[in-house]
């Protein structure tokens, strides 16, 4: 987990949240822009990476944000999508 967090301003700046299983990278979260993509348009700029090609199938992240903490999203994210189904 990485944050760029501006306390002045109450906000985070940037982030980026990696998810790892057994040595491999199975998910991240980052808020690069990707207005070329229409299905990210409901989250922008906000998205995950996810299986089965992590570099180029994103899918939008609804709960992540810049205004507030995002630790506990991920954390129930990693619960949902990679441990209840381990």
């Amino acid at each position: 987990m990485w944050e760029l967090v501006d306390f002045a301003a109450h906000r985070i700046r940037t982030y980026s949240y990696e998810v790892y299983r057994g040595g491999g990278k199975i998910c991240w979260y980052d808020p690069w822009e990707h207005p070329e993509i229409p299905a990210l348009t409901a989250t922008f700029p906000h998205h995950k990476h996810v299986p089965p090609d992590l570099r180029d199938h994103r899918v939008p992240a609804p709960r992540i944000s810049f205004a507030s903490p995002n630790l506990d999203v991920v954390l129930a994210d990693v619960h949902r999508d990679w441990l209840l189904k381990s």
